[in-house]
């Protein structure tokens, strides 16, 4: 992944291949948007421009075609490239996110209505299957269904939302990667939301839905900081109490199992501040991932 890196950064003809080719490749939107990102960060948006505007091409014509997912997910990561670059704040960029994430929602309800009714037919003939064994009273299930259609939109847009920030995530760590070796890392361990912030986020989550099923969609949403926050949490207490790389797997096994308690805990640190009470005096000046500071 390094060699790509260097590649990208060797001048605006590597840029512009490796985003405009990968663009035109469905299955590289992430390394479209991942290079893309990496410019951005590193050399500002006077020069990434240039090299982004060949890129939206190929991402047109995909949305044209009936696919915006990648012309989402490639704006919607440099949007947050851009407010981590001018930040150089990982809440900040979570929390763009989330502004990110309802916009994907309302674009997707226009323009992906066919699929998302697919999709919630499909479910809905699971969830008949699962009434009838389960003895579901009929206005549980029309409940049930109704909310179908609102909850499938919210879970697509939260998946093109952390799609957005794990190219974000792949573009500052070869940032790091090539102008300061291990200063992701660094960074990415200390990313905690403030309480304030982290209760709106779980109250959003669990009021939303009671709110009327259309305000249902941006549940999900709420989720996805709370979630990257719990990671920078584990990760964090792993690297200070020196744990093994088994600690690790099970923490990305507990994301798919357990991640509601994942995002719990995000909640709770944002009260206490676990890294806080642990860290050593060894970790005070470690610079952020962009090599300038």
């Amino acid at each position: 992944m390094r060699a790509i890196a260097e590649f990208i950064m060797r001048g605006r003809m590597q840029a512009t291949l490796v985003v405009v080719g990968s663009a035109v490749l469905p299955l590289l939107f992430w390394l479209c948007a991942a290079s893309g990102s990496l410019v951005l960060l590193r050399r500002g948006m006077n020069d990434a421009f240039g090299i982004l505007v060949w890129a939206l091409l190929p991402a047109l014509v995909w949305c044209f075609l009936g696919d915006p997912s990648i012309l989402l997910i490639m704006l919607g990561t440099l949007v947050l490239a851009q407010v981590l670059r001018l930040t150089g704040s990982w809440t900040n960029a979570l929390l763009a996110s989330v502004v990110l994430g309802g916009m994907f929602a309302l674009i997707l309800a226009a323009t992906s209505a066919e699929l998302i009714e697919v999709l919630a037919d499909t479910i809905r003939k699971m969830l008949q299957q699962f009434a009838d064994e389960s003895q579901m009273s009929v206005e549980q299930l029309a409940n049930l269904h109704e909310s179908l259609i609102p909850v499938v939109t919210g879970l697509l847009a939260s998946s093109l939302q952390v799609a957005c920030l794990l190219c974000l995530v792949l573009a500052r760590y070869w940032q790091g990667v090539l102008y300061n070796q291990g200063g992701f890392g660094r960074e990415f361990r200390a990313v905690r939301l403030k309480w304030p912030v982290a209760v709106a986020l779980l109250l959003g989550f669990l009021v939303m839905p009671k709110l009327g099923m259309q305000a249902a969609v941006f549940a999900p949403i709420c989720t996805v900081p709370l979630l990257f926050a719990g990671l920078a949490l584990g990760h964090g207490l792993i690297e200070m109490k020196r744990l093994s790389s088994f600690w690790l797997i099970g923490m990305y096994v507990a994301v798919f199992m357990l991640g509601n308690l994942i995002c719990l805990l995000a909640v709770v640190d944002g009260l206490f501040d676990f890294r806080g009470r642990l860290a050593r005096k060894s970790d005070v000046g470690s610079g952020p991932a962009n090599g300038e500071g």
